[in-house]
């Protein structure tokens, strides 16, 4: 686009010279006619420098616009790196006051050609490109700043969903550890028995024998037992030379034996069977 407007200033600028110039040439006898032509080319070369420079820095506005889009949807399209919503908005105020600018740089480049001697109609399309260039810039920079509303609502909207997942995980996070305890409770209550040994006289001081029957009251000592998790213990001294089963536990799922010094030991050959009847286990010994 700037390669075209510079291309129709030099041409409007060669275009006016050469008439000047030959106007000029055919009264070259005359010395103040040839003063007044130069005087006329000076100014006209003056003019254009100005109007070159303003072209110059219009469109040098133009690419630093156009730097700050790519950085904008760069990031956009990436979402790496440190920048945050400040720096999105550095540059968005940049655009904007570089649009105004170069808004009004146009403008006094129009009125300088009002009053120019360089007031030709390949001058004036030259800047009627530039506000062209001008309205496209604003068009696409409004959609810019419509897409980067639009993705504010989209961040926050996921941000919204982000957030309903965490708490929903967490729950179920909850839930899950809850029923993870609740299992592990269960799984101790099931492997859990409670056992004890001890005389007649013991049993009874203890309401664990009333009556010749075993636990048939619910004031026993409950204290007097020993927990033990069924799955680890299953080998139970009794350092006693005399021991019977109370409770009732099926035949064929332990065994009593004796040591060297004829002292019995419980061995619990099959738990599950053993426990299977009575969570609690009372030896009468001597």
């Amino acid at each position: 686009m700037m390669k075209k407007i510079i291309m129709l200033v030099a041409g409007a600028v060669m275009m006016a010279s050469c008439d000047q110039f030959f106007q000029g040439s055919v009264s070259t006898e005359e010395e103040n006619r040839v003063d007044s032509l130069q005087s006329l080319l000076d100014q006209k070369d003056s003019e254009l420098n100005d109007m070159m420079n303003a072209f110059s820095d219009i469109q040098a506005g133009f690419d630093a616009i156009n730097e700050a889009e790519g950085r904008i949807n760069l990031l956009d399209e990436t979402s790496e790196g440190s920048y945050g919503p400040e720096y999105i908005q550095e540059n968005m105020e940049f655009i904007e006051n570089t649009m105004l600018e170069n808004k009004r740089k146009i403008e006094e480049l129009q009125q300088k050609l009002k009053s120019s001697t360089l007031n030709t109609a390949k001058m004036q399309e030259a800047i009627d490109k530039l506000n062209t260039q001008l309205e496209e810039k604003t068009q696409e920079i409004e959609q810019l700043r419509q897409q980067l509303s639009e993705r504010d609502v989209k961040i926050q909207q996921l941000d919204e969903s982000v957030q309903k997942l965490t708490t929903e995980n967490a729950q179920v996070k909850a839930e899950s550890e809850t029923n993870a305890e609740i299992a592990r409770n269960q799984d101790a209550q099931l492997n859990t028995a409670w056992y004890m040994f001890g005389t007649s006289k013991e049993l009874k001081e203890h309401r664990i024998l009333v009556d010749g029957d075993v636990l048939k009251t619910k004031d026993f000592d409950a204290d007097y037992f020993t927990k033990i998790d069924i799955r680890k213990t299953n080998v139970i001294p009794l350092n006693s030379k005399s021991a019977k089963l109370l409770t009732v536990h099926p035949a064929g799922s332990y065994s009593l034996l004796k040591d060297s010094k004829g002292e019995y030991t419980l061995r619990i050959t099959d738990a599950s069977e053993f426990w299977s009847v009575s969570k609690y286990l009372v030896i009468k010994v001597k």
